[in-house]
């Protein structure tokens, strides 16, 4: 029992040995934690002397650095991680000149540029008003962040890299957590503005999705292809941002050269997915843009059929009206011989006469020329042509007095 005892004994001692290192690592390691936090940079090159810059630290999950239980949970950090996650720009500076590997990554795959970007700051909230307390502190946390940022590009942070089973590139995470600078100072430093995620979108598929006009504008002043189409649905940036009724950021994207009559895989261009939602800005940007009213899905629907699926649609003659004036030859069924469901609803019985005789019945001569020179000249020269032609004639042919009475 003695013998026992003491191996006992000696295994207590053992154990005890190894608290005390353990003990005596936390401390030290608390040390370099709060010369981070308090950005002491006198204190935190000491410690480094000591510490590889790369390796985990390892304190106390709720350590305030002053007062060590040994009982307390702990928790591993990597330097470069603290600075950049808690944004202390010259804790960041300093470690990176002491080699600190910006590449360096945790048990997830995030490099520190991506633990940045994931835990960007709220810029403002709906409660705050410009110039109180809360506004500045929230601004200066924002700066902060933007000057770290800077910081780990100008060290050479890759702004392209990918976690391995993640698709998405630092610019994709930038709109999705982030602010608009933060895209700009991506794209100064190469990061590439038409790099696709694991659905085949690209930054500025993502920004047109979520109606970011502000970030919109910083990648397309950057050079993002604003005609490039997701492959599984073959949907452009400009029938996202007409599907979330954009019309300030379609006009952004058609200045940019978007091309309006694009069709994704169903044959549907954003002329269609507008005349659907009845949206009157939108059609008229649309048209000011020469989008094609005649256009046909794969199903053969063409953008009156969608509009006239909606009862809504319907009830706005003056809007129903000027579409019609511009479609040429008017086609109100589908491949399938299918009128609009919305035509067909009781309410509209009267009504649907008017299309489907237009439908049938060709147009006069003068009809056609009305619609030829409003299908050539749009409502992009509208105003120019109205200085050409004598005020009878531009009347007469950009009224739409003509027909309003038929759908009465």
């Amino acid at each position: 029992m003695g013998n026992i005892t003491k191996r006992g004994s000696r295994g207590l001692v053992a154990d005890g040995a190894r608290a005390l290192e353990e003990g005596a690592a936390v401390s030290f390691h608390t040390r370099l934690y709060e010369a981070i936090l308090r950005e002491d940079c006198t204190a935190l090159w000491a410690q480094l002397r000591s510490h590889p810059v790369n390796e985990p630290m390892t304190v106390l999950a709720s350590s305030t650095g002053y007062r060590l239980l040994l009982s307390q949970q702990t928790q591993s950090i990597i330097p470069i991680y603290l600075a950049a996650e808690n944004r202390k720009a010259q804790s960041l500076l300093c470690l990176l000149e002491h080699s600190a590997d910006p590449e360096v990554r945790d048990t997830r795959g995030l490099t520190t540029l991506r633990l940045m970007l994931l835990h960007w700051p709220i810029t403002s909230t709906t409660w705050t008003k410009p110039g109180n307390r809360i506004q500045r502190m929230l601004t200066d946390i924002q700066n902060d962040a933007v000057l770290c940022l800077r910081i780990l590009c100008e060290h050479g942070a890759q702004v392209n890299a990918r976690v391995a089973d993640n698709w998405r590139s630092p610019l994709h995470l930038a709109i999705t957590y982030g602010t608009s600078p933060v895209l700009s100072i991506l794209a100064q430093n190469g990061a590439q503005v038409n790099a696709m995620n694991e659905s085949s979108m690209t930054p500025l598929h993502v920004a047109a999705d979520i109606l970011n006009k502000e970030m919109m504008e910083m990648l397309t002043a950057h050079g993002a292809n604003v005609n490039c189409a997701v492959s599984s649905t073959g949907n452009t940036a400009l029938k996202l941002a007409v599907c979330t009724a954009s019309s300030k950021a379609g006009r952004l994207l058609l200045v940019y050269g978007a091309q309006v009559n694009t069709q994704d895989h169903e044959g549907q261009a954003a002329i269609h997915e507008a005349c659907f939602g009845g949206r009157e800005a939108i059609i008229n940007l649309l048209l000011e843009f020469e989008a094609n009213v005649n256009i046909l899905t794969r199903n053969g629907d063409s953008p009156m059929y969608m509009y006239l699926l909606r009862g809504s649609n319907i009830r706005d003659k003056a809007l129903l009206t000027r579409l019609l004036y511009h479609c040429f030859p008017l086609r109100l069924t589908n491949n399938q011989g299918i009128l609009p469901a919305g035509i067909m609803l009781p309410e509209f019985h009267l009504l649907r006469e008017t299309p489907i005789k237009l439908s049938q019945k060709p147009l006069s001569l003068e009809d056609n020329c009305k619609r030829n020179v409003r299908n050539i000249y749009g409502e992009k020269y509208k105003q120019h042509l109205k200085r050409l032609l004598p005020g009878k004639i531009w009347n007469s042919v950009y009224g739409y007095y003509d027909l309003a009475h038929l759908l009465k």
